[in-house]
């Protein structure tokens, strides 16, 4: 997806952001709730569509949920970049990691896409990448850091063993204290049986049985 929205100027784009943060959320986003928070220039007009292009404003000028997610200064970048990935993902094509050193590869997939002119290609790459400097596009990259943070800056443990789990001190059922040594030519040994888990008395039985003579009474 690639939308074709663009602002002819750029410059209030941070603090309308900003005023949606800070303020209540409208009933209807209109051009009188626009003027009403302080942006009077018409050059601020084109941030409504824009607005309705990131999936902030519903076709109707409602604010939607990810206006309201946006309101939580916590998380106002991720959900910016979320939509901003969303509105302009064929971009993210170009390079994952888009910097100011793309403008020239960006501009010529606006061209691509919209047969637009060298100027208007201009503003759409010029709105891009102000909303870019706004925004968290890089969830990879944060879900790894939030892993590591959650296991206290080690890396996350694969969801696969690596290697069986350590055998536990509970006994099944039936089983005999396990002799905690045996002596052989002067030397220890410990010894530690594993058992099956069966509730079949003589198995255990068996077992010890066999410890003893073979072991134990020698």
């Amino acid at each position: 997806m690639l939308i074709n929205r663009y602002l002819p100027s750029t410059k209030n784009l941070s603090a309308i952001f900003q005023r949606i943060v800070e303020g209540a959320a409208p009933t209807k986003f209109t051009v009188a709730h626009l003027k009403g928070i302080g942006f009077t220039s018409s050059n601020d007009i084109a941030v409504l569509g824009l607005l309705k292009d990131l999936g902030f404003l519903s076709a109707e000028g409602s604010p939607t949920p990810r206006y309201h997610a946006f309101r939580d200064r916590s998380q106002s970048r991720r959900i910016l970049g979320e939509a901003v990935r969303e509105a302009y993902g064929d971009l993210f094509l170009i390079n994952e990691d888009l910097k100011e050193t793309d403008k020239v590869a960006v501009e010529g997939k606006f061209k691509q896409t919209h047969n637009v002119t060298d100027r208007v290609a201009t503003d759409l790459t010029r709105t891009f990448f102000a909303l870019l400097k706004l925004a968290d596009v890089g969830p990879a990259k944060r879900a790894a850091a939030e892993d590591d943070a959650a296991n206290g800056g080690a890396p996350a443990p694969s969801s696969a063993p690596l290697s069986a789990p350590a055998p536990t001190n509970e006994r099944a059922p039936g089983e005999h204290e396990r002799p905690p040594f045996v002596q052989l030519g002067g030397l220890r040994y410990n010894i530690e049986i594993h058992l099956p888990a069966t509730k079949d008395i003589e198995v255990f039985n068996a077992i010890f049985k066999s410890l003893k003579e073979h072991l134990i009474a020698h």
